[in-house]
């Protein structure tokens, strides 16, 4: 299939738009849980990860989430990549326009992309700080807790309860997905 923008064109242009390392790592991270919920569920790798890592390429110029994904969109259209990756993009983000997430795609981006905070944030309190040492048992226990990464909205997680996955099996991938990028993910 073709995309109109390849995974490296896409992870330039997202260092072209995201100075902060931590938001990059965020992209890298959805992109892995995409490509893993793209794997469970027989859909298009390459397109579900170059969502995921395309989803907040507008983040540090339009933090504003009334207008969150707007430029992304913009951007991308003017690249004339996959409408499929536009509207996914576009729809991560449900407050910057008129219309619910209704699709499997968009859900599972939704969802994606806000339980690599709530992964990340566990990682935080252990001892070693290491991704590869967090459980699946302390990212549900920190998710039942909501002042824990208050950030990470619990009812977008649950997002994944409509493409199928049970909140603890999509935990698990979520977090093997991240585990399998770790020293990507926790380089300075």
């Amino acid at each position: 299939m073709e995309y109109g923008i390849t995974r490296e064109e896409a992870l330039n242009l997202l260092k072209e738009n995201i100075v902060n390392p931590n938001l990059l790592k965020h992209c890298l991270a959805t992109e892995a849980v995409m490509k893993s919920l793209a794997k469970h569920f027989d859909e298009d790798v390459a397109l579900w990860g170059l969502a995921g890592l395309l989803h907040d390429l507008d983040v540090e110029k339009t933090p504003d989430l009334s207008v969150h994904t707007k430029l992304a969109a913009q951007i991308l259209e003017e690249r004339a990549v996959h409408p499929s990756i536009i509207e996914a993009v576009r729809m991560h983000n449900e407050q910057a326009w008129d219309k619910k997430r209704s699709e499997k795609f968009h859900h599972a981006l939704a969802a994606a992309e806000t339980i690599t905070g709530l992964i990340i944030a566990t990682a935080l309190v252990y001892p070693d700080k290491n991704l590869k040492s967090v459980k699946v048992k302390s990212v549900r226990k920190r998710f039942k807790d909501k002042h824990f990464a208050a950030g990470a909205n619990r009812e977008i997680i649950l997002e994944c309860e409509k493409v199928g996955l049970k909140l603890a099996a999509f935990c698990e991938m979520a977090l093997s997905a991240m585990q399998d990028i770790a020293d990507e993910l926790q380089k300075s």
